[in-house]
Protein backbone atom coordinates (compact mmCIF):
# COMPACT_ATOMS: atom_id res chain seq x y z
CA UNK A 1 0.00 0.00 0.00
CA UNK A 2 1.07 3.21 -1.15
CA UNK A 3 -0.71 5.78 0.94
CA UNK A 4 -1.00 9.72 -0.17
CA UNK A 5 -2.66 12.68 1.76
CA UNK A 6 -6.24 13.68 0.25
CA UNK A 7 -6.57 16.88 -1.37
CA UNK A 8 -9.77 16.15 -3.06
CA UNK A 9 -12.15 17.04 -0.93
CA UNK A 10 -11.38 14.62 1.42
CA UNK A 11 -12.02 11.83 -0.80
CA UNK A 12 -9.84 9.11 -0.75
CA UNK A 13 -10.28 6.62 -3.33
CA UNK A 14 -8.68 3.50 -3.92
CA UNK A 15 -6.86 2.25 -7.03
CA UNK A 16 -6.86 -1.86 -6.58
CA UNK A 17 -4.99 -2.69 -9.95
CA UNK A 18 -2.94 -5.49 -11.45
CA UNK A 19 0.37 -4.93 -10.39
CA UNK A 20 2.10 -5.10 -13.87
CA UNK A 21 0.67 -1.25 -13.85
CA UNK A 22 2.43 -0.21 -10.32
CA UNK A 23 5.09 1.32 -11.86
CA UNK A 24 2.83 3.26 -14.39
CA UNK A 25 0.18 3.97 -12.41
CA UNK A 26 2.36 5.45 -10.06
CA UNK A 27 3.93 7.64 -13.04
CA UNK A 28 0.68 9.08 -13.87
CA UNK A 29 -0.71 9.57 -10.15
CA UNK A 30 2.81 11.69 -9.17
CA UNK A 31 2.29 13.89 -12.94
CA UNK A 32 -1.12 14.91 -12.29
CA UNK A 33 -0.59 15.25 -8.35
CA UNK A 34 -3.48 12.98 -7.95
CA UNK A 35 -2.65 12.58 -4.24
CA UNK A 36 -6.20 11.40 -3.55
CA UNK A 37 -5.52 8.26 -5.14
CA UNK A 38 -3.88 4.90 -2.88
CA UNK A 39 -2.78 2.01 -4.80
CA UNK A 40 -3.05 -1.45 -3.91
CA UNK A 41 -1.97 -4.02 -6.07
CA UNK A 42 -2.81 -7.88 -6.74
CA UNK A 43 0.00 -10.49 -7.88
CA UNK A 44 1.33 -9.28 -11.67
CA UNK A 45 1.55 -13.22 -12.27
CA UNK A 46 -2.27 -12.85 -12.58
CA UNK A 47 -1.69 -11.38 -15.71
CA UNK A 48 -0.76 -15.18 -16.88
CA UNK A 49 -3.79 -16.62 -15.15
CA UNK A 50 -6.49 -14.75 -15.85
CA UNK A 51 -8.93 -17.18 -13.86
CA UNK A 52 -7.54 -16.12 -10.62
CA UNK A 53 -8.27 -12.01 -11.17
CA UNK A 54 -11.69 -11.96 -10.43
CA UNK A 55 -11.98 -14.04 -7.53
CA UNK A 56 -8.38 -11.78 -5.69
CA UNK A 57 -10.56 -8.42 -6.75
CA UNK A 58 -14.23 -9.13 -5.08
CA UNK A 59 -11.69 -10.42 -1.81
CA UNK A 60 -10.21 -6.99 -2.31
CA UNK A 61 -13.03 -4.79 -2.53
CA UNK A 62 -14.64 -6.72 0.46
CA UNK A 63 -11.56 -5.97 2.76
CA UNK A 64 -11.50 -2.04 1.47
CA UNK A 65 -14.69 -0.87 1.23
CA UNK A 66 -15.38 0.25 4.42
CA UNK A 67 -11.98 2.42 4.09
CA UNK A 68 -12.30 4.03 0.93
CA UNK A 69 -15.23 6.43 -0.16
CA UNK A 70 -14.48 5.19 -3.63
CA UNK A 71 -12.58 2.09 -4.82
CA UNK A 72 -11.42 2.06 -8.65
CA UNK A 73 -10.16 -1.68 -10.02
CA UNK A 74 -7.47 -0.90 -12.24
CA UNK A 75 -7.95 -3.86 -14.65
CA UNK A 76 -9.71 -4.48 -18.03
CA UNK A 77 -11.35 -7.31 -18.88
CA UNK A 78 -8.02 -8.74 -18.64
CA UNK A 79 -9.30 -12.45 -20.16
CA UNK A 80 -12.13 -13.13 -17.45
CA UNK A 81 -14.81 -12.92 -20.57
CA UNK A 82 -17.34 -10.71 -18.45
CA UNK A 83 -16.79 -11.83 -15.14
CA UNK A 84 -14.67 -9.13 -14.07
CA UNK A 85 -17.28 -6.46 -15.22
CA UNK A 86 -20.27 -8.15 -13.87
CA UNK A 87 -18.47 -8.77 -10.25
CA UNK A 88 -17.09 -4.69 -10.36
CA UNK A 89 -21.18 -4.07 -11.19
CA UNK A 90 -22.40 -6.25 -8.62
CA UNK A 91 -20.38 -4.68 -6.11
CA UNK A 92 -20.55 -1.19 -7.14
CA UNK A 93 -17.38 -0.11 -8.46
CA UNK A 94 -15.28 0.74 -11.35
CA UNK A 95 -12.86 -0.59 -13.34
CA UNK A 96 -11.29 0.46 -16.33
CA UNK A 97 -12.77 -0.09 -20.10
CA UNK A 98 -11.31 -2.14 -22.58
CA UNK A 99 -10.21 -5.74 -23.20
CA UNK A 100 -6.75 -5.86 -21.41
CA UNK A 101 -3.88 -3.38 -21.13
CA UNK A 102 -2.41 -3.29 -24.92
CA UNK A 103 -5.66 -1.87 -25.60
CA UNK A 104 -5.67 0.70 -22.95
CA UNK A 105 -2.34 1.69 -23.52
CA UNK A 106 -2.90 2.97 -27.01
CA UNK A 107 -6.24 3.87 -26.72
CA UNK A 108 -8.99 1.41 -26.91
CA UNK A 109 -10.86 3.17 -30.27
CA UNK A 110 -7.40 2.92 -31.96
CA UNK A 111 -6.67 -0.07 -30.61
CA UNK A 112 -9.98 -1.52 -31.71
CA UNK A 113 -9.40 0.58 -35.43
CA UNK A 114 -6.55 -1.47 -36.17
CA UNK A 115 -7.89 -5.34 -36.12
CA UNK A 116 -4.77 -6.37 -35.88
CA UNK A 117 -4.90 -10.60 -35.44
CA UNK A 118 -1.63 -11.43 -35.81
CA UNK A 119 0.34 -9.15 -33.70
CA UNK A 120 1.81 -9.97 -30.56
CA UNK A 121 2.22 -7.29 -27.83
CA UNK A 122 4.60 -6.35 -24.97
CA UNK A 123 4.31 -3.49 -23.09
CA UNK A 124 7.26 -2.02 -20.69
CA UNK A 125 6.14 -3.88 -17.64
CA UNK A 126 6.14 -7.80 -20.22
CA UNK A 127 9.35 -6.56 -21.61
CA UNK A 128 10.96 -6.00 -18.55
CA UNK A 129 9.62 -9.39 -17.30
CA UNK A 130 10.02 -11.19 -20.74
CA UNK A 131 11.69 -14.42 -19.31
CA UNK A 132 9.54 -14.98 -16.43
CA UNK A 133 6.29 -14.05 -18.18
CA UNK A 134 6.57 -15.62 -21.55
CA UNK A 135 10.00 -17.91 -22.33
CA UNK A 136 10.03 -19.63 -19.08
CA UNK A 137 6.19 -20.38 -18.91
CA UNK A 138 5.98 -21.34 -22.30
CA UNK A 139 8.76 -23.81 -21.96
CA UNK A 140 11.64 -22.38 -23.79
CA UNK A 141 14.03 -22.32 -21.04
CA UNK A 142 13.20 -25.76 -20.16
CA UNK A 143 13.27 -27.32 -23.60
CA UNK A 144 15.64 -24.92 -25.51
CA UNK A 145 16.03 -28.13 -28.11
CA UNK A 146 12.76 -27.40 -29.12
CA UNK A 147 12.72 -23.80 -29.46
CA UNK A 148 11.76 -24.25 -33.23
CA UNK A 149 8.75 -26.46 -32.14
CA UNK A 150 7.65 -23.98 -29.30
CA UNK A 151 7.84 -21.37 -31.23
CA UNK A 152 5.99 -22.63 -34.36
CA UNK A 153 3.25 -24.00 -31.70
CA UNK A 154 2.81 -20.65 -29.98
CA UNK A 155 3.59 -17.74 -32.43
CA UNK A 156 3.37 -19.70 -35.63
CA UNK A 157 0.19 -17.15 -36.30
CA UNK A 158 1.63 -14.04 -35.58
CA UNK A 159 3.69 -12.01 -37.86
CA UNK A 160 5.45 -8.96 -35.44
CA UNK A 161 6.01 -8.31 -32.39
CA UNK A 162 4.76 -4.70 -31.52
CA UNK A 163 6.21 -3.34 -28.44
CA UNK A 164 4.05 -0.39 -26.54
CA UNK A 165 6.51 1.74 -25.13
CA UNK A 166 5.62 4.01 -22.37
CA UNK A 167 8.44 5.35 -21.64
CA UNK A 168 11.40 6.48 -24.08
CA UNK A 169 13.64 3.96 -22.86
CA UNK A 170 16.37 2.83 -25.66
CA UNK A 171 17.64 0.01 -23.16
CA UNK A 172 13.99 -1.08 -22.95
CA UNK A 173 13.83 -0.65 -26.58
CA UNK A 174 16.71 -2.99 -27.59
CA UNK A 175 15.75 -5.22 -25.27
CA UNK A 176 12.23 -5.25 -26.82
CA UNK A 177 13.99 -6.48 -30.49
CA UNK A 178 16.01 -8.55 -29.13
CA UNK A 179 12.57 -10.22 -27.69
CA UNK A 180 11.13 -10.10 -31.15
CA UNK A 181 14.24 -11.92 -32.46
CA UNK A 182 13.93 -14.28 -30.00
CA UNK A 183 10.15 -15.86 -30.90
CA UNK A 184 11.11 -14.90 -34.86
CA UNK A 185 9.09 -11.88 -35.37
CA UNK A 186 9.18 -8.58 -37.34
CA UNK A 187 9.33 -5.81 -35.11
CA UNK A 188 7.47 -2.59 -34.31
CA UNK A 189 7.36 -0.05 -31.53
CA UNK A 190 4.91 2.36 -30.72
CA UNK A 191 4.88 4.89 -28.66
CA UNK A 192 1.63 5.03 -26.68
CA UNK A 193 2.37 6.50 -23.53
CA UNK A 194 0.02 5.52 -20.83
CA UNK A 195 -2.86 6.44 -23.03
CA UNK A 196 -6.70 5.17 -21.75
CA UNK A 197 -5.05 4.77 -18.14
CA UNK A 198 -4.22 8.29 -17.85
CA UNK A 199 -7.21 9.31 -18.93
CA UNK A 200 -9.06 7.11 -16.78
CA UNK A 201 -7.04 7.69 -13.36
CA UNK A 202 -7.29 11.69 -14.07
CA UNK A 203 -11.10 11.61 -14.14
CA UNK A 204 -11.48 9.95 -10.81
Amino acid sequence: MIPKTSSNNGERVLLLACGALAREILAVTEANGLDHLDLQCLPAIYHNHPEKIEPAVREAVGKYRDSYTKIFVVYADCGTGGLLQATCAELGVEMLDGPHCYSFFEGNAAFAAKEEMTAFYLTDFLVRQFDAFVWEPLGFAKYPDRADTLRDMYFGHYTKLVYQAQIDDPELTAKAKDCAARLGLAFERRFTGYGDLENSLVSI
